[in-house]
């Protein structure tokens, strides 16, 4: 497969992915809100400094608030993070390879992008974002669904499935350090009583309320990020989606299981048996926010070694372009302007 091909492909997948995980990004700091009330002036703000875009925050709207930070990351066209710039982006990377995926990808992704810009124009009041939110994720889900059924499952669709699960990966650990960063801001408060009530609406913000229960039962704090770090058979957990990155990256390449040819393969593995050999204890003890903070650097080193070994440094719709740097880890190369 050229470069190129390549490049659109995974970008494509990663953006469309990106675009449902902020939805759900946003989404729960909404439940939060309403859990919260008034309690938690501060609430809106962890949103923009941890995607580290404050400075474009900052210049475009001033101090953070609801409105403004749910703006910024659902229809601002100058952010080039927010859901409706994802999905332009990810029309455009389809488009350039539209030989190479099916048509019914083609159709449902055009019609989620469209449906997403005729919400930006009407500017939908703050009561209706969780149903829009809502819609964003099925949508997403549904373009998964169409895109596993009707494109072949080899080079080209393995690309597009190891994109969405290094996209998904960092997205989980990032809506659990949200939720830690606003509730429990020191490492030595980590572990006290939390309202089960707010911690159900993290785990409904990842779907993934229902197959906990029938694996942890009662709601606590510490099995809450074991169940969305490293349990190993649900599909947002970030353990989970490492471990199928890898199966398809190695499918790509056709090395053997637990071998490396290359820097993407040994950085993947590496990371991968790292969270393979983790413990929630340990991890809690250490602060659960430097975990992931240094999680995410070993993640976008990971993106970058698939992008230097597998992609080309430049392509169509550029998510850092008009100088404004990518989300960190949320993008680990900047795609050119073309």
């Amino acid at each position: 497969m050229l470069s190129r091909v390549a490049d659109s492909i995974f970008w494509m997948s990663r953006y469309v992915e990106r675009a449902e995980n902020v939805a759900r990004f946003v989404d729960v700091n909404l439940n939060l809100s309403l859990d919260l009330g008034t309690g938690l002036s501060n609430q809106w703000a962890p949103l923009v400094y941890t995607t580290g875009d404050e400075e474009l925050f900052t210049s475009r709207y001033g101090e953070p608030d609801q409105a403004k930070v749910v703006e910024f990351l659902t229809f601002d066209e100058h952010n080039p993070n927010s859901i409706l710039s994802c999905l332009r982006n990810a029309r455009e990377n389809a488009r350039t390879v539209r030989e190479m995926i099916s048509s019914s990808m083609w159709e449902e992704l055009n019609k989620f992008y469209l449906n997403v810009r005729a919400a930006a124009a009407g500017r939908l009041e703050v009561e209706s974002l969780h149903d829009f939110f809502t819609q964003v994720k099925l949508s997403s889900q549904l373009l998964q669904g169409v895109t596993d059924a009707t494109m072949s499952h080899g080079e080209a669709w393995h690309f597009v499935h190891m994109a969405r699960l290094i996209e998904r990966a960092d997205k989980t650990s990032r809506i659990l350090d949200v939720k830690y960063y606003l509730l429990l801001p020191s490492a030595a408060e980590v572990g006290t009583p939390i309202d089960s009530i707010q911690w159900a609406a993290l785990l409904k913000s990842a779907s993934a309320l229902e197959m906990y229960r029938k694996t942890h039962g009662r709601i606590t704090p510490v099995q809450v990020a074991n169940f969305l770090m490293l349990d190993r058979e649900f599909p947002r957990a970030v353990r989970f989606c490492l471990a199928n990155a890898e199966e398809s990256l190695l499918a790509i390449t056709g090395s053997p299981a637990g071998t490396f040819r290359n820097v993407a393969e040994q950085r993947l593995g590496r990371l991968r048996s790292e969270l393979d050999y983790a413990h929630i204890n340990e991890i809690i003890s250490g602060g659960l926010h430097e975990f992931i903070d240094r999680f995410q650097t070993k993640l976008n080193d990971v993106g970058a070694a698939v992008s230097e070994t597998f992609l080309q440094p430049q392509s169509v719709a550029s998510p850092g372009r008009n100088g404004s740097p990518p989300f960190p880890g949320w993008q680990f190369q900047s795609q050119g302007s073309g």
